[in-house]
């Protein structure tokens, strides 16, 4: 009995931190943005949108699960690492990180009502009330 909730316990564990990420955007946004631009603006090596619009990109928790996986995939850095980032290039004056937002809820509602915003969520908290441009 306790092998069988180790393993489905396991088993939950793993499928949470394997969520997929969606990068999201207000409905209103017809920009192109592919996995380059998506790095790019998240690293703060892009200030605004292909039309000239200036990004606004939020993030979530560096301690959450959709963050870690979004950093992994799309940044290809570790948590750790990208905050070793943004230290250096705040040190330097050499930029500002993406505005933290607690959870997929707070980034989907800053992002409905925020045209030039992007930001990620768990693909399952996507609605209609943003525009999926990646996933990973």
């Amino acid at each position: 009995m306790k092998t069988r909730t180790l393993a489905m316990t396991l088993f939950l564990f793993s499928a949470t931190t394997l969520a997929d990420v969606a990068v999201i955007v207000h409905p209103s946004n017809s920009n192109a943005i592919d996995a380059t631009v998506i790095k790019k603006i998240f690293t703060g090596k892009s200030k605004s949108f292909s039309d000239g619009s200036k990004v606004s990109p939020v993030s979530q928790s560096a301690s959450s699960v959709v963050a870690a996986e979004f950093n992994k995939k799309a940044l290809k850095k570790s948590s750790s690492q990208l905050k070793a980032y943004w230290s250096k290039l705040v040190f330097t004056g050499k930029g500002t990180p993406p505005k933290e937002l607690s959870n997929d809820a707070d980034v989907l509602k800053h992002i409905a009502s925020t045209p030039n915003a992007i930001g990620f969520i768990s693909v399952d908290s996507v609605d209609s009330s943003v525009k999926v441009v990646q996933k990973y």
